[in-house]
């Protein structure tokens, strides 16, 4: 699931900020694309899987540690908020100042994690406007933290994505994200995908995660904290009928963007990605292709779509000559033994 979310990013990277147009004439038709490589022969990647690595590997320095036999890994005690919260402060402060953040990060989460930097309490540091695509880019990791009771899994989600992105729709959009590779990863059937995430997404509608997201639902300006959940998830309930509606007569060659949304903003990218997921039932570098194939925030929707194909596949169908030469091989690699 990790390789896939990181390939998809690196297909994605050269071809966000470009029209149909020029994608097609710089890298053919989207059936035919290849893995870009920069210079010294290396896929790269972007601040997508950057995040994605600091969240899990947050993640990981509090909920897993070597057994006393064998090498392997197993889950601790269920973690609390203020556990998560100081891992997350800590990673994505390291990613802020990175050498490598380089790659074009977004302004809330820069400007979000230089006031986690400074101290303030997350819900300061938040940007209470901003339901970019941020907020659920990174969220993957969160669905592979064994243990986890579904409650745990949905305030964990809700609340990697609240320290940066306060809008609701951003809280929601993540919480989806996460739990669509969570139901992919325990077999759940193509057809049945679209009706599950619409059924998951109609009962929290008015679950407010307290012991997660505290007073941020006031600090919003709502009227109460059932209201402010829901008008996230109401967003995220549109975006679902985006892609029922588009895949009811599929283009293939139609821009994903064009027929979804364009996936600057946290609903459309998890839309647009599920879109390209769904399109090419499920195969794994097709997804990827038709993800990066569009005129949207391409990266993010590939890394999306190319997580859930991962998570669908495994590693067989991501080509070796690709991961041998992928940026952060080696995190990744070390992140999923935690919980392969």
């Amino acid at each position: 699931m990790l390789l896939g979310l990181a390939l998809g990013d690196a297909m994605g990277y050269p071809t966000e900020f470009l029209t149909m147009e020029q994608i097609t004439a710089t890298f053919g038709p989207w059936h035919k694309m290849e893995m870009p490589l920069s210079e010294g022969d290396v896929v790269r990647v972007t601040d997508d899987t950057q995040m994605t690595l600091a969240v899990g590997e947050a993640l990981a320095e509090i909920t897993t540690s070597p057994r006393e036999t064998g090498g392997a890994w197993g889950a601790l005690q269920p973690v609390t908020p203020a556990q998560v919260e100081a891992a997350l402060r800590k990673h994505l402060v390291a990613w802020l100042r990175s050498p490598d953040n380089n790659r074009a990060p977004g302004q809330t989460c820069l400007n979000a994690c230089a006031a986690l930097e400074r101290g303030l309490p997350w819900q300061d540091a938040t940007v209470i406007s901003s339901k970019g695509c941020g907020a659920n880019m990174r969220v993957a990791p969160v669905a592979l933290v064994p243990g986890l009771t579904a409650e745990q899994r949905s305030g964990i989600a809700q609340f990697q994505a609240a320290m940066t992105h306060g809008h609701p729709t951003a809280l929601a959009a993540s919480d989806l994200t996460a739990h669509t590779i969570w139901l992919i990863l325990h077999g759940c059937a193509m057809d049945d995908l679209l009706p599950q995430l619409r059924s998951y997404a109609q009962e929290s509608r008015h679950t407010y995660h307290s012991d997660w997201l505290g007073d941020l639902w006031r600090k919003a300006g709502a009227p109460d904290p059932a209201s402010y959940i829901a008008f996230g998830w109401d967003e995220c309930l549109r975006a679902l009928d985006k892609v029922a509606e588009a895949l009811r007569e599929p283009v293939m060659d139609r821009d994903p963007s064009e027929a979804v949304g364009a996936g600057w903003v946290a609903e459309e990218a998890l839309a647009t990605a599920l879109y390209c997921f769904l399109l090419v039932k499920g195969d794994a570098r097709g997804s990827i292709m038709r993800g990066a194939h569009s005129s949207g925030d391409s990266d993010s929707i590939a890394a999306l779509a190319g997580a859930f194909a991962g998570a669908k596949h495994g590693t067989y169908y991501w080509l070796p000559e690709w991961i041998e030469v992928l940026e952060y091989d080696d995190r990744i690699r070390a992140l999923s033994q935690g919980w392969d």
